[in-house]
């Protein structure tokens, strides 16, 4: 049983308007979960969603009136069962809620780890490095103040690796913007597209084969979710990266895909895929298929994003670097230490659980009641 199982929603501005193709986004809803046991520990957890129901089918207030009414009843039923066994209880008895169970297996993953006074990483099968390349999404939509981004980005030694998001204008309008930012900041630059599933098969292999020319090195999810038939035609028919993400929904999805040949890459998102386990799981079946990785992110916080880092930090290869940037989105600092990036990576703490602190004072001022 715990003492108490919260679940708050932190509501942040963010440093300039993120534009996709299914939201535009001005704040971000951070879902963080704070459970505490009666032996004074505590863990966190987040499940972050972008954009309301806009992006997945869980939404910040759905996940908080779940885990109060199901989950935490459930939780404090329990008597004597490890995190695994939690999970598979909650698994059994609650369909559905990934990014609430990713939550609730995090703050789970952290008492544990503090209790047994190591990294959550170390729970995890052990990491194998101690920080990740992150890149940068450029989502202004303003091809020139997106090379301006990018330029400061790589001077200050933050970032050098790009991402655009496009699909909300046409096919042509998006590859003028991609391809000008390219040739802008140079050959040794990497850049990648996500479609955010906007493309029609036919507008992919237009966009496709224009960027695979221009020299981009890999396109994000450019068709509909659903349909892995395009998404398998895709992988065969170019040599460019292919990566799978909304339609990897955690390992039976990334079994189904690996096994049609449907991506050349895997966007692991920790709460899509249902939890940091899950996650983990995800790569292990990439691994043994042969399909290149990608550190993914819901745009979390820090909490999430650290417990990300843990997760992928245990990888074998991350071919294609990690998106863990959510918290430099942010206007505000949650935590009394921040993250630490600096040469282009995330570095990971070493301290027992998450590693991080929380400011709970902080966090009460951005706390929506």
């Amino acid at each position: 049983m715990y003492k108490s199982i919260e679940t708050l929603l932190v509501e942040i501005p963010t440093i300039r308007p993120h534009k996709m193709a299914v939201a535009t986004m001005q704040t971000q809803t951070l879902v963080l979960v704070k459970m505490s046991t009666h032996d004074g520990l505590v863990g966190w957890g987040e499940a972050t969603t972008i954009g309301g129901l806009g992006y997945a089918e869980e939404s910040p207030e759905s996940i908080k009136t779940n885990i109060s009414r199901y989950f935490a009843p459930l939780l404090n039923s329990l008597r004597d069962l490890n995190v695994a066994q939690s999970m598979q209880v909650l698994q059994k008895h609650i369909n559905g809620n990934r990014f609430a169970k990713c939550a609730i297996e995090t703050a789970l993953l952290d008492i544990q780890a503090q209790r047994l006074a190591l990294p959550l990483s170390e729970l995890l099968g052990g990491r194998l490095r101690d920080s990740i390349p992150v890149l940068w999404v450029l989502a202004s939509g303003d091809t020139d103040k997106d090379i301006a981004e990018a330029q400061q980005m790589i001077a200050a030694k933050r970032h050098n690796i790009f991402k655009l998001k496009i699909g909300s204008r046409s096919v042509e309008a998006d590859v003028e913007h991609v391809l000008a930012i390219k040739q802008a900041l140079g050959k040794d630059i990497s850049i990648r597209v996500d479609v955010n599933r906007a493309w029609s098969e036919l507008e992919a292999i237009k966009g496709i084969k224009m960027l695979q020319d221009g020299g981009i090195d890999l396109i994000e999810q450019p068709c509909a979710i659903e349909n892995i038939d395009a998404m398998q035609r895709l992988t065969r028919k170019f040599d460019i990266a292919i990566m799978a993400d909304e339609a990897l929904t955690g390992p039976h999805s990334a079994y189904q895909l690996a096994k049609r040949n449907a991506a050349s890459v895997f966007a692991v998102k920790v709460a899509q895929s249902g939890g940091l386990s899950a996650a983990c799981e995800v790569g292990k079946i990439a691994r043994l298929a042969g399909i290149d990785l990608y550190g993914g992110t819901m745009l979390e916080g820090p909490v999430g994003t650290i417990a990300a880092a843990h997760a992928f930090a245990t990888f074998g290869q991350l071919a294609y670097a990690t998106e863990l940037f959510g918290p430099l989105l942010l206007t505000e600092q949650i935590l009394t230490t921040p993250l630490q990036y600096r040469d282009f990576e995330l570095h990971i703490p070493r301290s027992p659980g998450l590693g991080i602190r929380l400011d709970e004072n902080k966090i009460d001022q951005f706390r929506r009641h």
